[in-house]
């Protein structure tokens, strides 16, 4: 168990490292490699599209061709794209790369969550192995976003993809020592989803890439409504499709079992809130405050670090309290930071302004992300846990892409594309704002669709039991 739970947490460590650690060197890629106006997004959304589209897919062959398996793959193919965008000599080279880590990325992540799933059921054992995936995810992302202004400043901007590299080959040597092989091919034998996980992936993947681009076509333009359009329409298709396939990419009947719907819509909502408040914050540091790229890494590094706390903190209160009370409590909290933050000032300081709310909203979200994985996979049948890893997965990339888009947007239109500190600081504090109150609906949905258990140290499991329904949708 423990070498799983190593395994597990390096490669959710790798995954938020690479996040991070290649925004931060987007404006040296950018001059290094000579992307046009535009362009350099595209090393971004390269890797949203891939790792988006494909996360069901990806969490379905864990279920199908076993975990173990398709971690490895995984775990080879970002490594290999990683060398190969390190490498890069053109910018289409290393968008490509990028793509090619977003697939890999979409077989890695759920198959690492369907192990820990698997590995730790239920009760204490749960709660604490949650709490080291939580931690080790925020973790890589204040490794990622302090390394990489160091490593850019210092070694260039190609050491962001190399530094992947090793930590691969370390996690696929403890993958391949560490984990056991699924003992029986789960669902072989049967006749793959293929039509539904075209649409399926098609359908996200449009969505996705529809709402990554409206910095450059606007939400009422003809290119992001028709994308929208065709995203539904794929959309409508994929469901009508799983409904009659003997083996669906998702079974619907998942999807009415409260625990996961809830939830996923509370992991959407909260990814949504997180992306757009950590743009709103490094842009704050960086345009109004004057911080440089490894300054501003500094200044975000307490928020990492408070996620850290929030995660050791849910693992204590984990025995003692439901997971609805900790979803609640640390959507209140990450709200009371973010709307504090939201009060910013073109004349604050980092410590007057900054540091206060962000160890506020941090210590919250702590308490929120490992909860909310834990009970989005909690009475799952064994055999679809890498696809409700998957649906969570997926629920948070695309919350992300909207709530940094949609958010965006409206901070944008707030500073009339004025570019002075006092615009700006209005424009982000909006943001700001309006992601506290993203964080209250998160409460309400939790309030109103996760059923009430029992914590651990009470005689119940850290998580949800299943509902009747679930276990009897299984055969349908």
């Amino acid at each position: 168990m423990r070498r799983t739970l190593t395994t597990v947490a390096l490669v959710q460590f790798l995954v938020s490292l690479d996040l991070a650690i290649v925004n931060v060197a987007l404006p040296q890629i950018g001059a290094g490699l000579g992307f046009g106006a535009g362009g350099l997004t595209w090393v971004i959304n390269a890797y949203a599209l891939a790792f988006g589209g494909l996360l069901l897919l990806g969490g379905k062959a864990a279920d199908r061709y076993g975990r173990r398996r398709v971690l490895l793959s995984g775990l080879g193919l970002f490594g290999l794209a990683s060398i190969a965008g390190g490498l890069a000599q053109a910018p289409a080279e290393l968008v490509a790369a990028r793509a090619v880590q977003g697939v890999g990325a979409a077989a890695l992540a759920p198959a690492a969550l369907s192990l820990l799933t698997a590995t730790f059921p239920s009760g204490r054992a749960r709660v604490r192995a949650f709490g080291v995936w939580s931690a080790t995810n925020a973790g890589g992302a204040a490794f990622g976003v302090v390394a990489g202004g160091a490593l850019t400043q210092y070694l260039g901007w190609r050491s962001v993809l190399f530094v992947n590299v090793p930590m691969v080959a370390v996690a696929a040597l403890l993958a391949r020592r560490g984990v056991d092989a699924d003992r029986r091919s789960l669902q072989r034998g049967r006749r793959p989803d293929l039509l539904g996980a075209g649409t399926g992936t098609a359908g996200v993947t449009l969505l996705v890439l529809a709402v990554v681009r409206t910095d450059q076509h606007p939400w009422t333009s003809a290119v992001t409504l028709t994308t929208l359009a065709a995203a539904a329409a794929l959309l409508t298709g994929f469901v009508l499709v799983e409904r009659r396939a003997r083996e669906p990419l998702l079974r619907l009947g998942l999807l009415a079992h409260r625990t996961v719907a809830g939830a996923n819509a509370y992991n959407l909502l909260l990814g949504a809130v997180m992306a757009a408040a950590l743009y709103f914050a490094t842009l704050h540091l960086h345009r109004v405050l004057g911080a440089g790229p490894a300054a501003t890494g500094l200044m975000l590094l307490p928020f990492a670090l408070g996620v850290i706390a929030g995660s050791v903190l849910a693992v204590r209160l984990g025995s003692r309290l439901a997971p609805r009370t900790l979803l609640v409590a640390g959507g209140l909290l990450t709200a009371v930071g973010f709307g504090w933050y939201g009060a910013i000032s073109a004349d604050g300081s980092f410590l007057t302004d900054v540091l206060g709310p962000q160890l506020v909203a941090s210590v919250g979200y702590g308490l929120c992300l490992a909860t909310v994985a834990s009970v989005a996979t909690a009475g799952v049948p064994p055999h679809e846990t890498g696809t409700a890893s998957g649906l969570l997965n997926s629920s948070r990339q695309l919350g992300g892409s909207l709530g940094l888009a949609v958010l965006g947007t409206v901070a944008q239109q707030r500073t009339g594309g004025v570019g002075t500190a006092q615009a700006l600081a209005d424009g982000y504090g909006l943001g700001l704002s309006l992601c506290a109150a993203l964080l209250l609906a998160a409460v309400l949905v939790a309030l109103t669709v996760l059923p009430r258990t029992r914590p651990p140290g009470r005689g119940a499991t850290a998580s949800p039991t299943p509902d009747a329904d679930l276990e009897g949708s299984v055969a349908r």
